[in-house]
């Protein structure tokens, strides 16, 4: 990558930064564009160069957040020796939930919208996408399971209705109470998938 190369993205993520900084003890509505820049130490020209106004830059941030997320869950999973793809899916479900547990600000900044858009926002920027994600999960096994995109959104807009309040409240129990019912709840979905393959 080249030097302007390099200064281009430095000066994105430092308006991604800012403005996460400023949207989530200010919030959106309060929070102008010249807060984000002059917070950042750029002009407003260049805040122009990448986001349309603050609710584009918004829209960047919860992808730019979804994605670094996802993309450490998968990178954190190569380093184990985890085999089957049941408890692969477990690993990376619980890597992002800790991720949101240890970041609450992230969550409610996100706020319900963590869900099957977001997700799909998320990894496709600079990836091959949804076949990407499930290829890196599934791996070798990837044919012996039925509408793996089906599943993936099956489990993802259960997980993030399900966990909003539990992480953000303990409501109805602490996260680590609910992971138990939450994760069986996953088995039975991938069960049933993988079942109606092989049937």
């Amino acid at each position: 990558m080249g030097k302007l190369e390099e200064n281009k993205q430095s000066k994105q993520s430092r308006l991604l930064d800012t403005a996460f900084a400023l949207y989530t003890t200010k919030g959106i509505t309060k929070t102008s564009i010249s807060d984000i820049v002059n917070a950042a130490g750029v002009g407003k020209g260049t805040f122009y160069l990448y986001f349309r106004d603050k609710y584009d830059i918004a829209n960047h941030l919860v992808a730019h957040r979804g994605r670094s997320i996802c993309h450490q869950a998968l990178r954190d999973l190569a380093k184990t020796e985890i085999e089957l793809p049941e408890d692969r899916v477990m690993f990376v479900l619980n890597s992002i939930l800790d991720h949101f547990q240890r970041e609450p600000v992230l969550l409610r900044f996100i706020n319900k919208n963590l869900s099957w858009g977001l997700f799909k926002q998320a990894i496709h920027q600079d990836e091959p996408g949804v076949e990407h994600f499930l290829k890196e999960i599934f791996r070798d096994s990837i044919s012996e399971w039925r509408d793996l995109e089906t599943m993936l959104y099956l489990i993802i807009e259960m997980v993030s209705g399900s966990c909003y309040s539990v992480i953000l409240d303990h409501d109805p129990m602490p996260l680590e109470e609910f992971k138990p019912h939450l994760f069986f709840a996953v088995r039975c979905i991938l069960k049933g998938f993988h079942d109606l393959k092989t049937v």
